[in-house]
């Protein structure tokens, strides 16, 4: 997050009303709730994980166990588990959509 100088944003008439509530102090406005930006999505994060899950689903497919998935992942078999549902039956809607074509 990075941090601007009130002076240098706000007109001198706003700038004044807020200083009648907080002189001095470092304060955070957040951003409106429709413009509000998911998850990981500023970072990357999101992409990396959705990559990674991906990755999990192909292997799966290939032949690997749970087990071994959760070894290479470094995640519990649970996860993994979760993973490859969520990954298999959105895979499985996207794929009833070619099918009403």
């Amino acid at each position: 997050m990075n941090y601007k100088n009130a002076k240098d944003i706000f007109p001198p008439e706003l700038l004044r009303q807020i200083q009648d509530y907080v002189q001095g102090e470092k304060i955070y406005i957040p951003q409106l709730e429709n413009v509000r930006t998911n998850w990981g999505k500023k970072s990357g994060s999101r992409l990396e994980i959705t990559f990674r899950n991906n990755e999990i689903l192909k292997k799966y497919k290939e032949g690997l166990s749970m087990d071994e998935l959760a070894e290479l992942f470094c995640l519990s078999n649970e996860s993994i588990r979760k993973i490859v549902y969520k990954s298999s039956k959105e895979s499985n809607e996207d794929n009833k959509g070619d099918l009403n074509v």
